[in-house]
């Protein structure tokens, strides 16, 4: 069983995995695109990530999801990993962090 502090470092494990993924569309990885709704680990190693694509028709619905799935798993501590689609609310621009905005030129 992970502590508390195993945890936390294994979530942030997981969000510089997930800055390592692009969204093929818009250069910006989908953590700071703000595709990635909710992340959640458990003291067993477990993560469940809530995310979202920029739209419903996103050319990589069928993919990306498999690739956040593959690539969080490779952490060592991870014996799990579920990542969960929701378009509940819908993504919206302002959801990128400021960074990214940034990156984009969007002010």
């Amino acid at each position: 069983m992970l502590t508390d502090d195993q945890m936390q470092e294994l979530a942030d494990q997981v969000v510089e995995v997930l800055r390592n993924i692009y969204d093929p569309e818009i250069p910006v990885n989908i953590y700071d695109l703000g595709l990635i709704y909710d992340l959640k680990v458990s003291d067993h190693g477990e993560v469940e990530i809530l995310m979202t694509l920029t739209s419903p028709n996103c050319p990589v619905a069928e993919t990306l999801p498999t690739e956040v799935q593959e690539k969080v798993r490779t952490l060592d501590v991870v014996t799990d990993v579920k990542v969960q689609i929701t378009f509940d609310p819908p993504w919206h621009k302002d959801m990128m962090s400021e960074e990214a905005k940034l990156e984009l030129g969007i002010f």
